[in-house]
Parts: structure tokens; sequence; C-alpha cells
């Protein structure tokens, strides 16, 4: 596993395994990079919020790319470890805060003025930790006006959106689904039709 693009292009990174452990693989996230970039255009200076961290690739990826800051959370003590890890192999320490916590504790208690621009989402399998978690970021506005969250479930999982957030797009990468939510537009019905694609 690498960092696909930017400036820690080529990065190896740690790795770990376990049970409920699934890396995103490289092809779902160059996949999934081409996808964020053809709709936020730039990286630069978005805040990054990454949520069961696993081993930080997703945001490690983003901050390569321009991203200001990235916090992850994760309820493992050894994903916690990983990351360190892997955020000083792509020397961006000042960039990455690190919290070891279970996920919708840790939004209940999250105190922030500042919304996120870009929100990973890549809990365990049909746990139905998804909606959940969209219902906890959708009531605490948590993400920005323009912000994106990237969802990563099984291809066999039903994803639908909330009252206040979108369904923008969802993507099929054989076992794995990507799906992109958006604020819905206050002046129209948000809209929960799917865009499977390839």
């Amino acid at each position: 596993m690498r960092i696909i693009s930017g400036k820690a292009r080529g990065r190896k990174l740690m790795e770990f395994s376990g049970q409920g452990i699934r890396p995103t693989p490289d092809r779902v996230r160059e996949a999934l990079f081409s996808l964020l970039t053809s709709r936020l255009g730039s990286f630069s200076s978005l805040q990054i919020l990454e949520l069961f961290a696993g081993s930080g690739a997703l945001s490690l990826e983003a901050i390569s790319r321009g991203a200001e800051c990235a916090k992850l959370v994760d309820s493992s003590s050894q994903a916690i470890k990983v990351i360190e890890e892997n955020t000083s192999r792509c020397r961006c320490e000042s960039q990455v805060l690190a919290v070891q916590a279970e996920v919708l504790h840790f939004l209940s208690k999250l105190k922030s003025n500042i919304p996120f621009d870009l929100i990973f989402l890549d809990p365990p399998y049909r746990q139905g930790f998804i909606p959940k978690v969209l219902e906890k970021i959708d009531s605490l506005q948590l993400l920005a006006d323009d912000g994106i969250i990237c969802a990563e479930s099984a291809s066999d999982e039903s994803i639908s959106a909330t009252a206040g957030l979108q369904l923008l797009e969802s993507r099929r990468y054989g076992s794995t689904t990507i799906h992109l939510f958006g604020l819905c537009d206050r002046d129209a019905h948000c809209c929960e039709d799917e865009d499977e694609g390839g």
C-alpha cells in the first residue's frame, strides 16, 4: 500500500491485519480520488475528518495532494500506532491528529466551530454504522457547505441519505461500493437515486 499522488507519492504505508481490518485497495483508492478530484477540483487547504481510520491511508493521500490537516479516529490502539507510523513516513506529523475513540461517542463530544470539507467513513461492513454516523454528522452540522462525505460499504449493503444529506453518486468496485454524499440544496428536495458505475 502506497501513497498514489502528491508530495508523498510512492511512500510505502504500514499495514496491519486482524479481525475486521480491511484496508481500501490501492486501485479503489485511486478510483475514489479520481472521483473526488473531479468534484472538488483541488484538495488545497481542505479540512479532513476520517472515521474508522484504520491505517489512515485516505487522509494521508488527501494531505499528500494538498489538504491542510486531518483528524483521524479509530477505536483500535493498534490502528492509532499504525496511523502515527504512516504519518511519520509521510512527514506530515504537524498536519495529523490521531484520536483513539469509539466513533459515535467521539462525534457526540466533538466541539468544533469549523466544519469539515471532506469526511471519510470506512466502518466494518454490514454492521449498520453508516446510517448512524450520517445522522450524527447531519445533526451536528459537521460538513461544510460544499463538503463531501465519502462512505465505503459492502456492495450488497443498502445505503440511503438523511434528511439533510443527499446521495451524490455511488460507484461499485467488485465487493466494495463508494458512496459520495453532500448537503441538500435548501431550495430543492433531496434525491436518493444511486448512479451505479463501474
